[in-house]
């Protein structure tokens, strides 16, 4: 297991699955042990999936917790129950998203950013730590991970689906409200952009 998964794990550990007290009663229970079996399953790559979006594991862990809430809340509404990872991936991709509105201003008001638009110390060393920038090295880690920061929201999140979930554009179309046609578009846009990107810091 490579430092992020341990780091995540150990950060499950510390985190409890939570707790869900429902009436009695098979629609009840059905949704209690399928949510349950679901994070138990799912929980850390959705973290690490919120982390790289995020650079915050903290934040990454609410909004995960927050997707699985509210997947319990609406799980009797589900027509098809097969398609509640979907449903909690795009919680978390909406959360995240949400997170990163309410961060921006602040963040300007707080400095993160200097003047020259580049993110502080700070910002990058929680973005170098994700599960994705674990597998590159020292520099070029820090640069992929600062690059892959600075695309637009949708253009970080369809790499990211497809290159660390390695979901077919199919799913990551459904999981975005999007068309495979748009996914593969921005895809293309979004490399184009990293490449530029790290290409000029070198």
């Amino acid at each position: 297991m490579d430092i992020v998964g341990r780091t995540a794990a150990r950060s499950a550990a510390r985190r409890p699955v939570p707790q869900i007290i429902a009436p009695a009663g098979p629609a009840h229970a059905s949704a209690e042990d399928g949510v349950t079996a679901l994070y138990h399953a799912h929980a850390l790559g959705l973290v690490r999936l919120a982390h790289i979006m995020l650079g915050d594991r903290a934040a990454a862990e609410d909004v995960v917790q927050d997707a699985f809430c509210g997947l319990y809340r609406n799980w009797t509404r589900l027509a098809d129950q097969a398609k509640a990872l979907p449903y909690v991936r795009s919680a978390v991709l909406n959360g995240s998203r949400s997170a990163l509105r309410r961060r921006r201003p602040a963040a300007r008001l707080a400095g993160w950013h200097r003047s020259d638009g580049t993110e502080s110390a700070e910002t990058i060393a929680a973005a170098v730590a994700s599960a994705e920038a674990a597998v590159l090295s020292g520099e070029r880690r820090r640069e992929v991970m600062t690059a892959l920061r600075a695309l637009p929201d949708r253009q970080r999140e369809v790499l990211v689906l497809r290159f660390y979930l390695d979901l077919p554009d199919t799913d990551i179309a459904r999981d975005m409200g999007i068309s495979p046609g748009t996914v593969r578009s921005t895809a293309y846009r979004a490399l184009a952009a990293l490449g530029r990107s790290l290409g000029e810091s070198k």
